[in-house]
């Protein structure tokens, strides 16, 4: 039948299914019926208890991997945080992680209680997204694998047309502003404002984490979206610095940026400014591109030893870092809500960053901004910062308290279940 051979060409093994003969036609059936679900308080021996049913929920777009590896992003992050207490409520949860060619080693099929199913990709940046989702759509309707999905980036909203004729709910988070995006070609940027019309029109549901892209579409489309921002809350990494040992770093002796080397994220800005500065800080650049490509290269091409380019680094490791730096720098041309932002800040680090909407969204006044895609702008601030390390520390403290206030990860697993548990 055309549905196995459409199966075969996704990888897909076996197809649950039953035949039932009826005169000269033939009807298939899944065998797995769709489980319905809905939310419910009542009285049990005059105890308030949740009788809902559980929801069964798969996930895959924007993330790669849980626990995030090589090319991590916002996207790894909210699955990281979010799916994890999603299962901890008593749902249950599938993720679909990416495996690339140039992967090696063991893979979890299981993250605290999230389950992790795999599909490989390309590593042509956009395409790698598109084939592993085409993937993930066809496994969730052949073999009925959950009844809410939950699709990371705008990018993804093709699929939920797929996904709601099988019956599934959809649920699409959309992030920043994407097409806005320099490291997209034309092509890329084509595809994503033709996306923001299938994002609108697509899914159940749409969920956006900074009010900035909420209100783009609202005022586009004249509907009305949900808006949950991310949490602020870090685990307190451990007291020892035996990575800024490694690194041959001392605690408060330098600047620190830590993510993908792509255009958006101004990378270029930060050396062009530090570079200008005499001082015996230094400046650590965490991260890679998640795809190889010429913009990293030129990046990584700079002739100064205070410079340092450690590759990726993960757990507590990174937020070790973050904590002992002197500031943080996030130099971000287009950005969603950052998670980056909310991290720095929920560890008590000077966050110095650019002054886009979404970024002073989450810092108010508690942060040092300088004008987005200024390098000059950046020399002066760092200069500041210098100078003026008390002015740091004193927006750093007012900032701690007012972020855990605003951004809380129990609240937004509560909102976003809230929304997957709509009828």
């Amino acid at each position: 039948m055309a549905r196995t051979k459409i199966a075969a060409f996704f990888g897909i093994k076996s197809i649950p299914t039953k035949t039932v003969a009826g005169g000269s036609d033939e009807l298939t059936l899944d065998l797995y019926p769709q489980q319905r679900y809905d939310t419910r308080i009542k009285k049990v021996n005059g105890v308030a208890k949740d009788t809902s049913l559980k929801i069964r929920i798969a996930a895959f777009g924007g993330f790669r991997s849980l626990p995030p590896k090589a090319g991590a992003a916002g996207s790894d992050k909210l699955a990281f945080d979010l799916y994890p207490r999603i299962v901890k409520r008593g749902h249950s949860l599938l993720a679909y992680g990416r495996i690339y060619p140039d992967d090696n080693g063991s893979l979890p099929d299981e993250y605290e209680g999230v389950k992790i199913k795999y599909f490989k990709t390309v590593n042509k940046a956009g395409f790698d997204t598109l084939i592993h989702s085409a993937k993930a759509t066809f496994d969730i309707i052949f073999h009925n694998t959950a009844d809410t999905i939950h699709l990371q980036s705008g990018a993804n909203s093709v699929w939920a047309f797929f996904l709601r004729l099988a019956g599934k709910k959809v649920i699409v988070s959309q992030f920043a502003m994407d097409w806005k995006r320099d490291k997209w070609p034309w092509y890329g940027k084509l595809y994503y404002k033709i996306s923001n019309y299938l994002t609108a029109y697509f899914p159940n549901e749409v969920i956006f984490d900074n009010i900035y892209t909420k209100e783009y579409f609202e005022h586009k489309f004249s509907r009305k979206f949900d808006f949950i921002p991310y949490g602020s809350e870090v685990t307190p990494p451990p007291d020892n610095i035996n990575i800024l040992n490694h690194l041959g770093l001392e605690p408060s002796e330098y600047f620190l940026f830590v993510g993908r080397f792509i255009p958006d994220k101004g990378l270029h800005l930060i050396i062009n400014a530090f570079q200008k500065l005499n001082t015996n800080k230094k400046l650590v650049l965490i991260g890679g591109s998640p795809n190889p490509c010429e913009y990293e290269r030129k990046i990584k091409n700079v002739n100064d030893d205070r410079i340092i380019f450690p590759g990726y680094i993960y757990g507590d490791n990174t937020n070790i870092l973050i904590k002992h730096a002197f500031a943080y720098i996030q130099s971000s041309l287009v950005e969603g809500l950052s998670p980056i932002i909310l991290t720095v800040m929920g560890l008590g680090t000077p966050l110095i960053c650019s002054d886009i909407k979404e970024n002073t969204f989450i810092t108010k006044e508690n942060a040092t901004t300088f004008k987005s895609g200024d390098a000059n702008s950046l020399y002066e601030k760092l200069l500041f910062s210098l100078e003026n390390p008390a002015s740091l520390r004193q927006k750093t403290e007012s900032g701690l308290i007012d972020i855990k206030n605003r951004f809380n990860w129990d609240v937004t697993t509560d909102r976003y279940l809230k929304v997957f548990s709509k009828n």
